[in-house]
């Protein structure tokens, strides 16, 4: 029966030399990324991560909080790291770029959607979402979540388990904009809570404001409390993110 049952099993499929090189290098190619990352963006303090749609046109609204919003951060002195791509991620680095500290953009190479903004001090390309994603979260002091699709809750969700599991350290994450959110909000609340999947103080882990002066006063005052950096055990759980 357990020969039958190995036999079932498909073999190990035999591998070519040049394929198995091509995916040898790429471990090379996802080294260089995170290399050239944690170079360029090592000394960018303190910095404040904005997410938020790659599709939201220039004339909606939220496409002109999210510029007032990064413009305010900017002059506040919190540099601003956005997805490099358009639509709010636009939005975020036009309006650090109309400030006084650096815009961020780590852009990502896709097939058919993205291509880079023009508002950009500071530019990093990927290939891997991964390898993108730890930049945004390595150094950031705060993060700005707007409107979005798939793309902008893989990294609030990430952002939420990482915060959560302690591997960073608790900062400001700040939802925009209400409306959008609320009904999330709500099935966190009457799903996630009920069935146990989250604790009820996970929902404690951000908050969602409406308001630009709100949110910058929110994100300045934790960050004058923190402003002694993370201690010996945070920068100990950084290194495993």
């Amino acid at each position: 029966m357990d020969d039958m049952n190995r036999a079932e099993h498909p073999v190990l499929q035999p591998i070519d030399d040049k394929e198995l090189a091509r995916e040898s290098w790429k471990i090379f190619q996802i080294m260089g990324e995170f290399v050239e990352g944690f170079e360029k963006l090592a000394r960018i303090r303190p910095s404040v991560s904005i997410f938020g749609s790659a599709r939201t046109p220039q004339d909606d609204p939220i496409y002109q909080l999210t510029v007032d919003i990064a413009r305010k951060l900017s002059d506040a002195g919190f540099a601003v790291v956005s997805g490099g791509g358009p639509g709010l991620m636009e939005a975020a680095n036009k309006g650090a770029w109309e400030g006084k500290s650096p815009s961020i953009g780590l852009n990502i190479q896709l097939p058919n959607e993205q291509s880079g903004n023009g508002y950009q001090d500071i530019s990093l390309y990927f290939r891997h979402f991964f390898s993108r994603k730890v930049m945004f979260v390595k150094h950031a002091s705060a993060y700005v979540v707007m409107p979005g699709g798939f793309g902008t809750l893989d990294e609030l969700a990430e952002i939420l388990t990482l915060v959560q599991t302690g591997k960073t350290r608790r900062i400001p994450i700040v939802l925009v904009h209400t409306p959008f959110w609320e009904k999330l909000i709500e099935w966190f609340k009457e799903t996630l809570v009920k069935e146990g999947t989250i604790s009820p103080e996970d929902l404690d882990l951000f908050v969602i404001l409406d308001d630009v002066d709100e949110i910058v006063a929110h994100i300045f005052k934790h960050y004058e409390k923190a402003v002694s950096g993370p201690t010996v055990e945070e920068r100990a759980n950084f290194m495993e993110l």
